[in-house]
């Protein structure tokens, strides 16, 4: 059974076998995978069991999915490929069939090493992301609900001062 395996430090080693047609993978407890890290949308993606590939489907994350670096909306993950959930890195391994005589070869990853003090003086480096740290996705059915708010309360204040003139006459 394939299975993917993170490799982000913190969460080195951590796995999840994907036994079933459809595993979402997200930062909030009602996905099938839970990764809670601030980088991973609540419902970031899903993966999709369909005969022998293993299909990965982006659910408009903020940060973008990517497969060995390159943005995917929907495409196929092979075994080895590395998965970036927004700074969430992991590998899709295939089953393995076990055998008795042959010993687990040891699969040590060395990590990126964090950031000097130098470095977050000079500013933000480059991974994918603006000079904010995250873009904010663009919402507009929140500013037509802002629009109708404002016209809606500049009418009731008309109505208001109207009453008032007509009844201080």
């Amino acid at each position: 059974m394939a299975k993917l395996v993170v490799l982000s430090a913190g969460m080195t080693g951590r796995t999840h076998e994907l036994k079933v047609d459809k595993t979402t993978i997200g930062r909030v407890e009602d996905n099938t995978f839970q990764i809670a890290e601030p980088s991973v949308s609540s419902h970031h993606c899903e993966v999709l069991l369909r005969g022998p590939d293993v299909v990965v489907r982006d659910l408009n994350s903020t940060n973008g999915t990517f497969i060995n670096g390159e943005k995917v909306s929907e495409t196929v993950l092979k075994p080895g490929q590395v998965l970036r959930l927004g700074q969430i890195e992991m590998r899709l391994e295939p089953d393995a069939p076990t055998s008795p005589t042959k010993k687990p070869i040891d699969q040590t990853m060395a990590m990126q090493r964090g950031v000097s003090l130098n470095e977050l003086e000079q500013g933000p480096r480059a991974g994918g992301f603006d000079s904010k740290g995250f873009s904010k996705k663009d919402n507009k059915v929140n500013k037509i609900f802002l629009i109708l708010g404002i016209g809606f309360g500049v009418i009731i204040l008309f109505l208001l001062l109207y009453v008032y003139i007509i009844v201080k006459k």
